[in-house]
């Protein structure tokens, strides 16, 4: 029997969007930033187009990231971006709805599952299911997740990080805390005001982050030229910046996240511990890439941790292999349609 209704798997993330169509793979990955007029409420930009105008916009527009902290923060708008990129898979034309399948961190509440369900269905999806982020990650990840074995991912983005064990099928202890890269683009930016009165763009902390950011004092020290606007005289200036400032302007963040992954090794079962102890921790997630963050997880929690292959696409690849055998996963799934 030929598949007529198309099946979209969708990683609706703080700071990037990725999208998953079975048989085609990943043919979407754009900034989650939408542009609205501020007339007409209109959206008109998505993505790339719309990251290019964010703080740079006139009065009559507004670009804006509806999704904070992994969660729907504007849900008219993230409806509004999910019909686009449905629309950009799918054609303008559609006679069959596809079926389309959500990741939500796996610490949100009913109300927050249910916006994420309605947003889905109002932009033209068939049937909505949702999956618990940390459980696509695991699977993305390659990691045997229906196996008897305690095995731990942590998945850390832009909005939140989510760290849980993961045994036959489900999640065993989950923790999730909304700390995650955006945190550390603040963490820069605050450091710049205090200690130089210098003011960024989120652009350029994000920048800094991933050119000279570590989680531990690299050997050879990093030199960064970085531009923004003097807070006293308000004229534009810049300073150069090594990678040892920023390695101390983002240790109290690089700690939250590395705690929640402490408090979820101790409430772990033994038995389970001791295949964590045995597997390492699994690294996924945009902010696992921070340089140096699996070593200092490895000190401070003392079990091995690994960046997995990938990591900014193990979530859309595991909803993606979910939705293709939702038969297999109906427990682990919520669904509405």
């Amino acid at each position: 029997m030929i598949e007529i209704r198309k099946k979209i798997a969708i990683d609706l993330g703080t700071a990037n969007t990725l999208v998953w169509v079975a048989g085609e793979g990943i043919v979407v990955n754009e900034p989650t930033v939408v542009a609205v007029s501020a007339e007409s409420n209109e959206v008109v930009a998505v993505g790339e187009e719309a990251k290019k105008m964010l703080g740079r916009t006139p009065e009559s527009l507004i670009a804006s990231r509806p999704m904070r902290d992994g969660v729907i923060a504007d849900y008219q708008v993230t409806e509004a971006m999910l019909r686009y990129f449905i629309q950009k898979v799918s054609g303008q034309f559609l006679f069959f709805k596809p079926d389309v399948m959500v990741c939500v961190p796996a610490g949100c509440t009913q109300v927050e599952r249910r916006a994420a369900l309605d947003a889905t269905l109002s932009a033209g999806a068939a049937h909505a299911y949702l999956i618990d982020e940390p459980l696509a990650a695991a699977i993305g990840a390659g990691i045997p997740v229906s196996a008897p074995s305690g095995h731990m991912i942590v998945d850390s983005g832009g909005g939140a990080t989510e760290a849980a064990v993961i045994s036959l099928g489900g999640v065993v202890v989950h923790r999730s805390a909304r700390v995650a890269g955006n945190k550390i683009d603040e963490a820069i930016q605050e450091y710049l005001k205090k200690k130089y009165n210098l003011i960024i763009g989120d652009q350029t902390a994000e920048e800094i982050k991933v050119k000279i950011g570590s989680a531990i004092p690299e050997g050879k020290e990093e030199k960064l030229e970085v531009s923004g606007r003097d807070l006293v005289f308000g004229l534009p200036r810049s300073v150069v910046l090594t990678s040892k400032e920023i390695t101390e302007a983002i240790r109290n963040v690089v700690n939250q996240i590395v705690g929640v992954v402490k408090s979820v090794l101790e409430d772990t079962p033994p038995e389970l511990a001791a295949d964590i102890i045995d597997k390492g921790i699994i690294m996924s997630g945009g902010t696992s890439l921070l340089t140096n963050l699996d070593k200092y997880m490895t000190l401070e929690t003392g079990v091995p941790a690994h960046v997995a292959e990938d990591p900014q696409l193990c979530v859309v690849k595991g909803t993606g292999l979910v939705l293709e055998n939702i038969e297999l996963w109906k427990r682990s799934v919520t669904t509405k349609g």
